[in-house]
């Protein structure tokens, strides 16, 4: 976006990313120490970018700078560092964002305004799920607990499960239960498509299923997964209401359909008037950015990325007690 940001700052710790970074803006200032570019009066935004064990600080202290944010997802590491950002986004005056793409592409955007229209009644029932056959990033810290704070769960079951409470109307979630596996991500024998990786640093679930129960009497299966034995990589949600069934599925030929009755008798409707979104990132940041000009309030709120962070503290604690654990908002 050229004509309407200047990138001033870029920041990395390593200085081969931040090589990379300069050659797509090679105005920009360097630094490895993020408190010079919220020091710049000049900067009014920062995207933070770095891996879930620092999204915290940098985000409390661009907040105190008076700067407005653009975080990366998960929110955070758990629902306790979730809450401090909340808290602060809450007492500032700036746009803090959340970076669920999914949220922008048009499939959601059609589905979002389908349900607000009432044809589908009450949303009662969902099942989402972000499953991989083989594909275990080969980069960065995804395979780190220590570094994310979990596996698919929280890396890709948090986009789908993001997409399914906005379709839902982000109902306030009570408990859940769930189970993860290490099965299958330390095996030095299987195949993995998205690169090669250390199989004795891996100490993330290569796979987690959950429960969730809603205070409106709603509930949402949920599927993740880095490593499985299925046939395709499904990423997507399905919404049960009381007039009408939807699903969204990604990477495939029929990304948005509706099940319905009329008269007696059963359609399956394919939309034909889907806004065209050509990157759901790139609409992200133009959201942002739009947001910021506008002074209008965030479209992915601390709060509902918190919602997240907690919905997660549940399940991997029911993982572990084997009970149906209840799910902390404040």
């Amino acid at each position: 976006m050229p004509d309407e940001v200047e990138i001033k700052w870029l920041c990395d710790i390593k200085p081969e990313a931040l090589a990379e970074s300069l050659r797509m803006a090679p105005d920009a200032k360097t630094t490895a120490d993020y408190h010079d570019l919220l020091n710049d009066p000049e900067v009014d935004a920062v995207s933070i970018c770095t891996p879930n064990l620092m999204h915290l600080q940098p985000a409390l202290d661009a907040l105190a700078a008076g700067k407005h944010v653009l975080c990366e997802k998960p929110l955070a590491m758990n629902g306790h560092e979730a809450r401090q950002i909340v808290a602060a986004e809450q007492k500032s005056d700036k746009v803090f964002q959340v970076g669920f793409q999914t949220r922008f592409t048009g499939e959601a955007q059609f589905l979002r305004k389908y349900i607000d229209s009432g044809a589908m009644g009450d949303i009662y029932y969902a099942r989402t799920q972000a499953l991989r056959r083989r594909g275990v990033p080969g980069w960065g810290v995804f395979i780190d607990k220590e570094k994310q704070g979990g596996g698919p769960l929280i890396d890709i079951g948090v986009h789908v499960l993001d997409l399914t409470l906005f379709l839902m109307g982000h109902p306030e979630p009570v408990s859940a239960s769930g189970v993860t596996w290490n099965m299958l991500g330390k095996n030095p024998d299987l195949y993995n498509g998205w690169g090669d990786y250390d199989r004795t640093k891996f100490t993330v679930e290569d796979m987690a299923v959950g429960f969730i129960r809603f205070a409106n009497g709603a509930v949402c299966v949920l599927e993740s997964s880095f490593m499985a034995n299925i046939k395709d990589d499904p990423f997507g949600t399905t919404i049960l209401g009381t007039e009408a069934g939807a699903e969204i599925f990604f990477y495939n030929d029929q990304r948005v359909r509706i099940y319905r009755d009329d008269n007696k008798e059963l359609f399956d409707l394919t939309p034909r008037s889907i806004p065209e979104v050509k990157t759901s990132h790139v609409a992200e940041v133009q959201a942002f950015v739009k947001t910021i000009k506008e002074g209008a309030p965030s479209l992915v709120t601390a709060r509902q990325a918190m919602m997240l962070n907690s919905i997660f503290d549940a399940l991997y604690k029911s993982a572990e007690t084997g009970k149906e654990e209840a799910i902390q908002l404040v």
